[in-house]
């Protein structure tokens, strides 16, 4: 039994949603109780006490769109790298990282990733991994070091035919592994790994490997995407595919549904919108990435106004939700014009779609603090110094909090990161090791020993 105390409890259940001083109490990988500190203690003689030091005790974070494939790139400089628009930038950075990228290099960049989210607070991701120059075991190389670490994982790998027809072919019999793996591995009662279904781009994807897709699939899993991120999809669709839009073609391949999650979508049209709503399709926005990309603004306020799910990815430019929830609003609010618009979009996505999200992929209740739902808890340092209750939480999580704020870190009952400090393992031999792999990926890179 596992006690956490001395804090403010915010919950997110609507039944329950604040105490002023209270303290969760978890059983395993599940949540026991919520209520007074004293009476859980006295309820549950023997626990184990975390001590929250008055901050906020609230559910983990959960980011459903990120790339483990670019832990490596902190501090990176590729020779000749000069990007005047997205696609430059994915041909000269982020495709010759993956281009360089080996099974070893995927680990690492699996525990980069992973350290710097249970360092703010995640406790679950959605990643969408690409390695084309090891692709066979590198969904099963992240899975490991996932478990290692304790973080929740929905994986899947970017199918792509930039690099022809052996490596797309490759690139689909690895979802298909995984997915079969992690549906059996459900069954058997594991709830910590989950799988989609990957592809990059429309752009880079024929409709024989769009239909290969599917067919591979075949309904295990619902399909990860990125969409109209770039203007690419649309030009590549209008000029190559027969004259119809990215969303079409995905309809007509049967990759829509409402398992499917597409990334991005900046530059959809008003007809593809009504497609995904028709067809039940989530989408995932990531706010810093498209401002970075210089891509553009989704228009998220248009698909709430239509009834479309979106949820609150990072695409891997941060690994800390609470700084996204704050520039998609910003943003939004920037390309509206309009300062009081995208406060309820923001904290729906982040608070309640991502949670019911992952809770569609790991079959428990996640994102909310009540008996019975999984046992994903952070710990938040945060001196309050104005009113501070239910009626404002989201106004202190928006101007207040950031991931850094992230004092202690909980997953499926395990204590991971404790005061700031990793306690279920050895941060810096895994720093070690990383730091190895990391100058091996950029010697390749460069042609230069680091």
């Amino acid at each position: 039994m596992l006690i956490v105390g001395n804090g403010r409890v915010i919950t997110r259940d609507s039944k329950n949603p604040y105490l002023e001083r209270g303290a969760v109490a978890i059983d395993g990988d599940t949540i026991s109780a919520i209520g007074d500190e004293e009476e859980l203690k006295a309820a549950n003689p023997g626990y184990e006490y975390v001590d929250a030091h008055g901050g906020v005790i609230m559910p983990g974070l959960i980011n459903c769109h990120t790339h483990i494939y670019s832990g490596l790139a902190r501090g990176l400089a590729i020779e000749g790298c000069n990007p005047t628009n997205f696609l430059e930038n994915l041909e000269q950075q982020w495709w010759k990282i993956d281009d360089n990228l080996t099974l070893d290099g995927t680990r690492a960049s699996a525990y980069a990733t992973i350290l710097d989210s249970l360092r703010d607070g995640v406790t679950t991701i959605f990643d969408h991994h690409a390695s084309f120059c090891e692709i066979p075991g590198s969904l099963f190389a992240i899975k490991d070091v996932a478990k290692e670490l304790g973080m929740r994982s929905c994986l899947c790998y970017e199918v792509s035919d930039r690099r022809g027809e052996e490596k797309r072919d490759q690139s689909i019999a690895e979802n298909a592994e995984f997915a079969k793996w992690a549906h059996d591995a459900r069954e058997a009662g594991d709830n910590m790994i989950a799988a989609m279904f990957g592809g990059h781009a429309t752009f880079t994807l024929s409709d024989e490997t769009m239909d290969k897709m599917a067919e591979a699939n075949d309904g295990l899993t619902g399909f990860h995407i990125h969409v109209c991120e770039g203007m690419n999809d649309v030009w590549d669709s209008r000029l190559n595919r027969g004259g119809i839009s990215p969303v079409e073609r995905l309809l007509q391949h049967n990759l829509l549904g409402p398992d499917t999650m597409l990334g991005h979508c900046i530059h959809v049209t008003p007809a593809e919108m009504d497609i995904i709503k028709d067809s039940g399709t989530w989408l995932v926005n990531n706010p810093e990435s498209n401002m970075g990309n210089a891509v553009g603004c989704a228009p998220v306020l248009e698909f709430f106004r239509r009834g479309i799910p979106v949820c609150m990815g990072t695409d891997a430019y941060t690994h800390d939700m609470l700084e996204s929830l704050k520039v998609f609003l910003i943003i939004q609010r920037h390309n509206a014009a309009m300062p009081n618009v995208g406060w309820g979009e923001a904290m729906t996505m982040l608070f309640e779609n991502n949670a019911k999200m992952a809770t569609k992929y790991f079959g428990r209740q996640l994102g909310i603090l009540a008996p019975g739902t999984a046992a994903d808890v952070i710990v938040m340092d945060y001196p309050v110094f104005t009113p501070f209750s239910d009626e404002n939480i989201d106004g202190h999580m928006l101007f207040g909090m950031m991931g850094k704020n992230c004092r202690t870190t909980i997953v499926n009952g395990q204590v991971l990161y404790k005061d700031r400090e990793f306690v279920a393992f050895d941060e810096e031999r895994i720093n070690a090791w990383t730091l190895e792999q990391s100058k091996k990926l950029w010697g390749d890179l460069n042609h230069r020993t680091y």
